[in-house]
């Protein structure tokens, strides 16, 4: 059996290979990714099946065929690559470094915020509607600066712990069966007519299962370091009256943190969703919340980090026990 057990150097070399290149690099829009040929390839599936009769049952099709092809690719990589110890971690090491998006959620996030001190509203709204889904055309400083708060907390979550989760659990397989999973969540996981049926796998499903456990995970670890009794208490008063199952969770651990307010109503492709608020203390937001929040962000992911090694260490400690 033990011939089947990651190695530690195979293990921590794409971990921390892959963190420092995201430290260094981001996302910079020159570098070849495979998400954007994930999005590609559902966009293809997007428009040939998601027509006719049926849809519903083509859009499980689809996500599962699309989720257990990934895996099953680079499940395979890793069997053919078995003995290249160099090209094994270098493969593996870019493949971490593609599925988070560390730097470049708080690089965007200041983009936003550098606006907003510049007092150009128009450029704010603009810079913001890059990185997030709601209409951002009639929102005041106040409210730019709410969706980015509420950004950096969801994506927080989907952009790197659940991703560090996966890869702890099955390694660069699993981490990148997650990332098609929820680049089809961003892209045929809407409510509305089009994507209601052939999205609903994908999204509520898929998507929903896979960040149960990291999107609580990610809200523990906020308010842990340092302990925040109020972060713990608005995570349980707030975090499931959130619309998203998950969502609410780191949602409502950064507006206990900051003592300020999330949620209420905003425009989704030209409609009013009634949101419920996250919080009591409705204060005007400032740029030193922005600054913390991105602050938490690498504390949280730096925290996340030591977990994955920790649960490592204990499984490979185990490994003579049940080899």
């Amino acid at each position: 059996m033990s011939e089947f057990i990651i190695t530690y150097q195979d293990f921590l070399i794409p971990l921390i290979g892959g963190l420092l290149l995201d430290a260094a690099l981001g996302d910079p829009r020159w570098l070849p990714h495979p998400i954007r040929f994930f999005g590609n390839t559902i966009a293809l599936c997007d428009q040939k099946f998601n027509r006719g009769k049926h849809r519903k049952e083509k859009g499980v099709f689809v996500a599962l065929a699309l989720t257990i092809l990934v895996w099953s690719i680079l499940y395979i990589t890793q069997i053919l690559l078995k003995d290249f110890f160099v090209v094994k971690n270098i493969v593996n090491t870019l493949f971490f470094f593609y599925a988070i998006s560390n730097r470049s959620l708080i690089t965007e996030a200041l983009k936003v915020e550098r606006e907003v001190q510049k007092n150009d509203l128009l450029a704010a709204r603009k810079q913001l509607g890059w990185i997030v889904g709601r209409d951002t055309s009639q929102l005041s400083f106040h409210q730019i600066r709410t969706a980015t708060l509420e950004t950096l907390a969801e994506n927080l979550s989907d952009g790197i712990i659940a991703p560090m989760f996966f890869y702890a659990l099955g390694g660069v397989p699993l981490m990148m069966a997650y990332k098609m999973v929820n680049t089809m969540d961003s892209m045929i996981g809407y409510k509305n007519d089009r994507y209601k049926d052939f999205g609903w796998f994908a999204a509520r499903i898929l998507d929903d299962g896979a960040n149960y456990l990291p999107a609580r995970l990610t809200a523990f670890l906020m308010v842990l370091f340092p302990p925040s009794a109020r972060g713990f208490r608005f995570i349980r008063k707030y975090a499931r009256q959130h619309t998203s199952p998950n969502s609410g969770y780191p949602e409502s651990a950064l507006a206990g943190v900051l003592k300020c307010r999330f949620g209420g109503p905003n425009v989704y492709n030209g409609k009013l969703v009634e949101k419920p608020y996250i919080g009591e203390n409705n204060r005007e937001l400032t740029h030193d919340d922005i600054i913390k929040s991105c602050f938490i962000n690498i504390k949280t992911s730096f925290f996340m980090m030591l977990c994955v090694l920790a649960v490592y260490c204990v499984f490979y400690l185990l490994i003579p026990f049940i080899a």
